[in-house]
């Protein structure tokens, strides 16, 4: 079977397997890819981890350095699998919790976010823009 058989993703995945493999052939352009396929999944990573008890997109910034770094080390693959693992049942505890559970989930997470603004001193900043100068707008840092 040639690459005309094949549909538009099998096709890429091909192109990207002998690409991967050119690259493995030569022992320093692959450490170097490695290298950066671990720097950069690990930067990923630690903004997903970041960007946790933010709202938006933080447990999928996890999985995609995750994923980054899945793509070079087994280690990395199974962790993977591990915390969606975790991360799904953990989800489907809280979606069948009382609005109560809930209700503090969602209080735990604003107190968490704000906890931070404050200590980041985004409200002392903002604060001076329009006009508060309160002493404990500013961070404590």
């Amino acid at each position: 079977m040639d690459d005309s058989d094949l549909s538009p993703f099998q096709e890429a995945e091909s192109r990207w397997h002998r690409w991967r493999a050119h690259i493995a052939a030569r022992p320093s352009l692959n450490l170097a890819y490695r290298i950066a396929v671990g720097v950069i999944g690990a930067l990923v990573l630690a903004a997903g981890i970041v960007a946790i008890p933010y709202p938006g997109p933080g447990w999928l910034i996890v999985f995609a350095g995750l994923g980054i770094l899945a793509s070079e080390f087994a280690w990395a693959h199974r962790l993977l699998h591990y915390a969606r693992q975790r991360y799904d049942k953990f989800m489907h505890w809280f979606s069948r919790q009382s609005l109560v559970v809930k209700g503090a989930g969602a209080l735990l997470t604003c107190v968490v976010v704000l906890a931070t603004l404050w200590l980041l001193g985004t409200f002392g900043l903002v604060g001076t823009w329009i006009g508060l100068d309160y002493p404990w707008l500013e961070s404590p840092l």
